[in-house]
């Protein structure tokens, strides 16, 4: 894989991501973070489907990790430290770049 990206000449980050969830599914407010991961990808999009596919395939899904699988109006959010912070939550229709506000 890392070579496949080298001759791509595509630059692997790591990238500090945070999950939210509400304390029920379906509600819309009270996000409160469940888990943090460092994960290294070349883009957002691919640390997106890292983290997706590591907390909702259950073999994958870290020990220690005590909340339920990624669904429907969870929110992820990419800490790039100085390159600033972005926000993701996940629509039926995939991801989608969120404001601040929708985290409280």
């Amino acid at each position: 894989m890392v070579s496949y990206l080298f001759l791509l000449n595509k630059r692997i980050s790591p990238y500090d991501i945070t999950i939210f969830q509400t304390p029920a599914f379906g509600e819309s407010k009270g996000y409160r973070p469940v888990y943090r991961v460092n994960v290294e990808a070349p883009n957002h999009p691919d640390a997106i489907k890292k983290v997706f596919r590591m907390f909702n395939v259950p073999d994958m899904v870290p020990s220690d990790y005590h909340a339920r699988f990624i669904s429907t109006g969870d929110i992820l959010l990419i800490d790039e430290g100085r390159r600033g912070q972005t926000y993701y939550r996940l629509h039926p229709e995939g991801w989608t770049e969120i404001n601040r506000i929708h985290v409280r």
